[in-house]
């Protein structure tokens, strides 16, 4: 790593990069989380005590990040990782007071209503979140004014037609990427059912950035997976990295059983 870049993650980063590199890269399903999560913090607001909910927790590294430097309760779920797991990992970094693991299905939560002040998807939303219901779905679990906030990776138009596509992504599009929307699509999302408050929703700031080192970091492990190769051959730009929060409104909530609809 040469000065001049450190000094660029050390601007852009500076709470992540308070962190071993090794030990997030050990942890990491992908991406860095740590820099995705940070620049959602920088519009979302985080205050000692709160209860939060982080949904595809993956490997727990955000809710420990969370519970660390902001002094958050964190429920960390996972449909796919084991919580003893993601608890070891979480009693390392001392944590294990204030971040509690779970493995949990995102349509299927336990937790009562209005159970929580904040919840954040890092890099996991667009798994489970493209259907209509689930906006309200999840809303449900916030305490009225209470704020949602996600960053994941869209397209910077909406793809509606296989030739609309660029030739590097065609051929594993509706196995890949068919659940990735624009972000004026996820707009229109969260918008439609009034349950949800849109405060900010944009491309991050730090999106060329992050999209490199997604790059670089699998380069270096002479291994790609799918974004990354795609993020390499994207030349114009199609594939960006958003975040968006949302405060719940007043609007009562009248879902029936979502969970066994789906």
């Amino acid at each position: 790593m040469n000065s001049n870049s450190a000094n660029i993650r050390k601007t852009l980063f500076p709470l992540s990069e308070s962190y071993d590199h090794a030990w997030i890269r050990q942890n990491s399903l992908g991406e860095n989380v740590l820099y995705n999560l940070e620049s959602l913090t920088e519009v979302m607001e985080f205050r000692e005590g709160m209860r939060v909910l982080d949904l595809g927790c993956g490997t727990g590294v955000s809710a420990i990040f969370l519970a660390k430097e902001f002094g958050v309760e964190v429920w960390a779920i996972d449909q796919y990782i084991q919580p003893s797991e993601n608890f070891r990992r979480i009693k390392e970094m001392n944590c294990e007071h204030s971040v509690f693991p779970l493995k949990l299905n995102a349509k299927e939560l336990p937790f009562p209503p209005c159970f929580f002040d904040a919840i954040v998807a890092v890099d996991s939303y667009m798994y489970f979140g493209t259907d209509e219901r689930f906006t309200p779905y999840i809303s449900q679990f916030l305490k009225p004014g209470g704020i949602i906030g996600i960053v994941d990776i869209c397209f910077n138009k909406e793809i509606n037609y296989l030739f609309e596509l660029p030739e590097f992504l065609r051929h594993n599009y509706q196995d890949k990427w068919y659940f990735v929307h624009s972000l004026e699509w996820w707009v229109k999302m969260w918008n439609k059912t009034g349950h949800l408050k849109i405060m900010n929703s944009e491309i991050t700031p730090q999106n060329d950035f992050i999209k490199a080192e997604y790059i670089r970091d699998f380069s270096q492990k002479k291994k790609m997976d799918a974004i990354a190769e795609a993020l390499q051959k994207d030349s114009d730009g199609l594939i960006n990295i958003f975040r968006m929060i949302a405060q719940r409104s007043e609007k009562a909530i009248e879902l029936g059983n979502y969970s066994n609809e789906n």
